[in-house]
């Protein structure tokens, strides 16, 4: 079995076919996903979907895009609806220097929240970061100083040196489709050297799907595509890529439940 730990199954690229997207994924032997918050005040989209299917979950956060729009959120907020059952993670926050969506400002003050309430409940913190490696590192320095969080840099596409300190703090590396593109070869390098149990797969659906579906709607079924590239690229079996990514998940998102028939 694997697990989709990010996508987005709120967004509106699965409104129409949102059965048929976690059909798909059961069929592929991708036996949970979870669907990750980028709105707090939205989170009863999130919500419904988490109730509606058994094998959803969903975390609770403000993606950095919107940290302006959601300045002031507390820990005590995001601690408050991650108690909710299906909630197993905090996030998806941290730092996004690519699009300048919202103010460095907002965004680092958003992230040193989000941090504390994955501190506070041991609910791992998803990380966003793009094209802002070296403030992303510096405020993983700082907070771990503080005291130790669980978290996960998701998605990743950035250095060998964030990712390798990453690990060193113990947090985990995820990485997404972006992995299997023909240009990745320096990525595929470092899913090659992170520790087998540090590593996590993803789609981060609807985006970046990895080949060959480039181009097109990504969704949970096509994680089983990342998750055969890293194996390629560690030159180990399919299956132990596939165990190790499995009870990683289940060794860091420590409120998520394994499906009856793999409770074993």
């Amino acid at each position: 079995m694997l697990i989709d730990h990010h996508c987005h199954l709120d967004f509106p690229d699965f409104a129409a076919d949102l059965d048929g997207v976690i059909g798909r994924a059961h069929a592929a032997d991708v036996g949970q996903m979870v669907t990750i918050s980028t709105h707090v005040r939205k989170f009863e989209r999130l919500q419904a979907i988490a109730e509606r299917y058994d094998s959803v979950y969903a975390s609770i956060g403000t993606h950095p895009h919107n940290a302006d729009e959601e300045r002031g959120i507390t820990a005590a907020e995001l601690i408050a609806i991650s108690r909710h059952p299906k909630v197993v993670a905090i996030g998806e926050a941290g730092l996004d220097y690519h699009y300048k969506k919202s103010s460095p400002e907002a965004q680092a003050e958003g992230f040193r929240v989000h941090i504390e309430a994955a501190r506070q409940t041991g609910l791992p913190l998803e990380i966003h970061t793009r094209d802002a490696e070296a403030d992303t590192l510096a405020i993983l320095t700082s907070e771990h100083a503080r005291g130790e969080f669980p978290a996960v840099l998701h998605c990743y596409t950035g250095g060998r040196e964030l990712a390798l300190r990453a690990v060193d703090f113990g947090l985990y590396v995820s990485f997404s489709g972006v992995v299997t593109f023909k240009t990745a070869e320096a990525l595929r390098a470092i899913a090659a050297e992170i520790p087998l149990d540090r590593i996590l797969v993803e789609t981060d659906a609807p985006f970046l799907a990895p080949i060959p579906f480039r181009g097109k709607t990504n969704e949970p079924s096509f994680v089983v595509h990342t998750a055969r590239a890293i194996a390629a690229a560690r030159n180990i079996p399919e299956a132990e890529l596939k165990s190790a990514t499995t009870a990683n998940f289940y060794r860091l998102f420590t409120k998520a439940r394994r499906p009856a028939a793999n409770a074993a």
